[in-house]
């Protein structure tokens, strides 16, 4: 592959098609992204974007269509007319109905005009039709041996239908032709935790239950549900983001060293991880979980009014306190958290130390104990907590302070969003960054402990005002270990 004065390395040419082409995620994720791959000098020019809807556009209609997508996904300031009409000379609209297999010969017909050596294949659409699409991809001839297929998530309701939707999948594809996407591995302060923890000894040394006392994971949305209402209410916010997002997060925290930086390598030690998880029965539900639901609040409508019902016991907000039975992690709890209507939308982990084994300074008795913060979004950062001297006279005042490594500050050239990032090793045909058969099952094996616990149990969620930090019960579930959740400033 060539590189470009920068070094960033232009791709090979690919035919990237896109089911669901019209839809939200597509709108405001993927075209956006190739947009600024584009712009960034990584999409050959014999590159095409194939873009799939079912309602009939002529060209100049798409091409209207696509030019106020940019207009509007685009950051302010990056869009401009010189690089959309290159966008714009690469894309192709075509009418297909993903469940006609008829309609497959028309893209068949496209694609075989000068086929590109990569072939890449979205599938922006619900999870039930997967298989179907696969099997009309390959009964109609368009699986080649360089053909790469995106799932997006959620991939099934819990573990019988994920079995049942990847089944069908893998009857069609073998395992290294599914790249099932999580567009948080994409983020890049997430990426960094790899090279954070193996390229500096000073952090691997004291990563395990030696020196940490615990680790907060919080992924915190300050929308409702808004449109999404009516998928929400069949999901919650277990499903939406535990089983991928906060999962992931944890197994990147918590994995060991893998021998080298694979594919296979680091996704064999992520899914150790899943399987060490300690299983939370319907005995320990209690001690362990809190599920609560936004009510209206701080001029704010409830959940309920946002999905027009008098009743629903879907939560909103889930924290959980894990435990991972490994030598590396025995005795240190994972306090994960994430909800909707917070005050504030952000993402972080927050790995605590334990306290010095003997305070030499008597009069700062409370002097807190160290914290790596991990800012994943929105303002990508590292900050490490540590205690200094107060300057003057009068004995040793305490205050803690934090180094920050700031990603805006330090790197000020703009650098890829997930999506974009996450493509381009579709592209490359990169898996690292995607979960893998194995992983996906055995994170639905774990929830679905809690799943059929909250079940059986049959309980309303902890009701919470729109707008704070979630129900009182989620301080309980912390404070009564002794710890208490980071403040996001």
């Amino acid at each position: 592959m060539a590189s470009d004065d920068k070094g960033t390395k232009q791709l090979s040419p690919s035919d990237i098609v896109i089911f669901g082409g019209t839809g939200d995620l597509s709108v405001r994720k993927i075209l956006p992204a190739l947009y600024y791959r584009l712009r960034d000098g990584q999409l050959p020019a014999q590159s095409r974007i194939v873009v799939l809807g079912r309602k009939p556009a002529s060209p100049e209609d798409y091409r209207a269509i696509l030019r106020r997508t940019m207009q509007e996904f685009v950051q302010p300031g990056d869009f401009n007319d010189t690089d959309f009409v290159r966008l714009a000379e690469r894309v192709e609209y075509l009418v297909v109905d993903a469940r006609e297999a008829a309609h497959y010969q028309n893209l068949r017909q496209l694609l075989e005009q000068a086929p590109r050596p990569v072939r890449a294949f979205y599938l922006a659409t619900p999870a039930d039709i997967f298989g179907t699409i696969c099997q009309h991809l390959k009964e109609g001839g368009l699986i080649t041996p360089d053909t790469r297929v995106v799932l997006e998530k959620p991939i099934g309701y819990d573990l019988q239908s994920f079995s049942e939707i990847n089944n069908a999948v893998l009857q069609y594809l073998s395992e290294k032709q599914i790249y099932r996407i999580d567009h948080y591995l994409g983020k890049e302060t997430v990426q960094n935790l790899m090279v954070l923890r193996f390229a500096n000894n000073v952090f691997e040394r004291v990563w395990n239950a030696d020196v940490i006392d615990h680790v907060q994971i919080t992924v915190a949305e300050s929308i409702g549900v808004g449109e999404r209402g009516g998928y929400y209410d069949h999901s919650g916010a277990l499903r939406d983001m535990v089983q991928n997002h906060l999962l992931q997060l944890l197994c990147l925290v918590a994995m060991e060293s893998p021998a080298q930086i694979t594919p296979d390598a680091v996704r064999d030690e992520k899914l150790k991880v899943l399987r060490a998880l300690r299983p939370i029965t319907p005995e320990t539900l209690h001690e362990y979980t809190v599920r609560g639901q936004y009510r209206s609040g701080n001029g704010m409508p409830g959940y309920l009014d946002d999905i027009k019902k008098t009743e629903s016991r879907t939560e909103t907000f889930v924290a959980i306190k894990a435990h991972i039975d490994s030598w590396r992690w025995s005795g240190v709890p994972f306090y994960l958290r994430t909800g909707k209507r917070m005050p504030q939308r952000y993402s972080e982990i927050v790995i605590q130390f334990k306290g010095t084994p003997h305070n030499i300074f008597p009069a700062q008795s409370d002097a807190e104990s160290n914290k790596l913060i991990i800012r994943i979004q929105p303002d990508e950062a590292v900050q490490f907590q540590m205690n200094t001297k107060v300057p003057g006279p009068g004995g040793y005042r305490m205050k803690p302070v934090n180094l920050n490594l700031s990603f805006a500050e330090e790197f000020t050239e703009r650098y890829p969003d997930a999506y974009e990032r996450l493509l381009m090793d579709v592209v490359r045909g990169n898996p690292t960054l995607f979960m893998r058969s194995d992983e996906v099952e055995a994170a639905w094996i774990w929830t679905e402990y809690l799943l059929k616990g909250w079940q059986e149990r049959d309980e309303k969620p902890s009701l919470y005002p729109a707008g704070s930090e979630g129900p009182s019960e989620a301080e309980i579930l912390i404070t009564a270990d002794g710890r208490f959740w980071h403040k996001n400033d």
